[in-house]
């Protein structure tokens, strides 16, 4: 049902759904690629800081955070723009850079967020098959486009591209914006933030929500030549002067400097995906190659959508994509090794 009121943007647009957030604190929670982990010591210490000073507006440009993530990147200030989330940082990018005549192009499998904000904001695009494989052929987008934006590990497909097989995309697409959504590189995949230097047209973004722990602070941030950021910033001006709040900007700010503690995390989660992995093997599963903080799944004798059933009745929570062509899958966030002991005995008590 609609109302009247609504305008006919609101009335023909279908909304992204995100994974559950239940109520029940009881649950193991692996469907929304949280960290298993709590975010460093040091936020909490900067938060609380920060919260004498909550009666002021915060830095509208986020210029100490900016200043930080320069500096972990070896970037300058002006290449580096701040938002809430990436998923907000993404929605400029639609907007700022990406709503261009030519259609942009993406994976028909990919993060679904995509074709909403294309719809928002009446951006054309194409979506471009996967292999049978699930992977990303860069040779398909070697066509005329307004821009091309994937994940890099996919999502949620966890698999990912190699550092220098990107390189050869940005070579062969000079005339529009590469955007390569980096929300996951953390957890084994080959970043590209070093090749802005020598890409003009490249555009990195990047989270805090993953391997920092801060999913709810709401922090992502965007890499690139200044002028893309320009146009990003011109656009987030045009929305909202003052977007990344004062606890959000020390939290992130913090997390980013203890790089100790981000390099501890970071492999504890890539170690237990690989023992998951064995695990899920063994018990017959085939499992997509991952670089991610979660791994794509199907079983060969058994409806991925009973499984999901079957393990929220036991208390385990996975992603389950009604989809095609992955609509026999399942994805499952990389918890702790308790989690993964939980969510393989419940497997084998439904695969058995």
């Amino acid at each position: 049902m609609t109302s009247r009121y609504w305008s006919d943007v609101a009335r023909e647009l279908s909304p992204y759904v995100p994974g559950e957030q239940p109520k029940l604190g009881s649950l193991i929670k692996l469907n929304t690629n949280e960290s298993p982990y709590p975010p460093s010591p040091q936020v909490s210490v900067a938060i609380n800081e920060e919260l004498a000073r909550l009666r002021l507006y915060p830095d509208p440009n986020s210029e100490r955070l900016r200043e930080t993530l320069a500096r972990n990147f070896r970037l300058s200030v002006d290449q580096v723009f701040v938002g809430n989330g990436s998923d907000e940082v993404l929605a400029h990018v639609f907007l700022g850079l990406l709503a261009q005549d030519e259609p942009v192009l993406f994976p028909d499998i990919t993060y679904s967020f995509y074709p909403v904000y294309c719809a928002l904001y009446g951006v054309d695009y194409e979506e471009v098959p996967l292999t049978e494989d699930f992977e990303i052929r860069l040779s398909d987008y070697r066509r005329l486009n307004g821009g091309i934006i994937f994940p890099n590990p996919n999502a949620p497909t966890g698999r990912a591209l190699s550092r220098e097989s990107i390189r050869g995309l940005l070579e062969n697409n000079t005339e529009s914006v590469v955007v390569i959504d980096e929300a996951y590189v953390d957890f084994g995949a080959e970043s590209v933030v070093d090749l802005i230097p020598e890409y003009s047209n490249l555009l990195v973004v990047q989270t805090l929500s993953k391997s920092r722990a801060l999913a709810g602070l709401r922090v992502g941030y965007a890499l690139g030549d200044a002028d893309l950021i320009e146009a990003l910033d011109r656009v987030k001006n045009s929305f909202n002067s003052y977007p990344v709040d004062r606890l959000a900007q020390a939290g992130a700010q913090a997390a980013i400097e203890d790089q100790a503690y981000f390099e501890e995390r970071r492999q504890a989660v890539i170690e237990t995906r690989e023992r998951l992995v064995a695990d899920l093997v063994s018990l017959g599963f085939e499992v997509l190659p991952s670089a991610a903080n979660f791994v794509l799944v199907r079983h060969p004798d058994h409806d991925a959508s009973d499984l999901q059933q079957g393990l929220r009745a036991r208390r385990v929570l996975v992603r389950h994509f009604e989809v095609p062509r992955i609509a026999q899958f399942l994805r499952i966030s990389i918890g702790t090794d308790d989690d993964s002991a939980a969510l393989m005995a419940a497997l084998r008590e439904l695969t058995g």
